[in-house]
């Protein structure tokens, strides 16, 4: 199984920027789109670990039942 490192550095980097919208935003007074902004990162996030949870379990399916 190939293990992307990329993928940790993708997911770090989005939490770091959405992390900094939010605090701008945050003093801006705008507290509402700092919310939307991180719950918006938190659903992309979700769908990149959701995509690595499914080609993990393909590769145990592959390896288990020898196809």
């Amino acid at each position: 199984m190939n293990v992307d490192v990329n993928a940790i550095f993708q997911i770090a980097g989005i939490g770091i920027v959405i992390a900094m919208i939010h605090t701008v935003l945050k003093q801006m007074g705008k507290e509402d789109m700092a919310h939307w902004v991180t719950l918006i990162g938190f659903v992309v996030v979700l769908f990149m670990v959701v995509g690595m949870l499914s080609e993990l379990f393909q590769e145990i399916k592959t390896i288990f039942l020898f196809q």
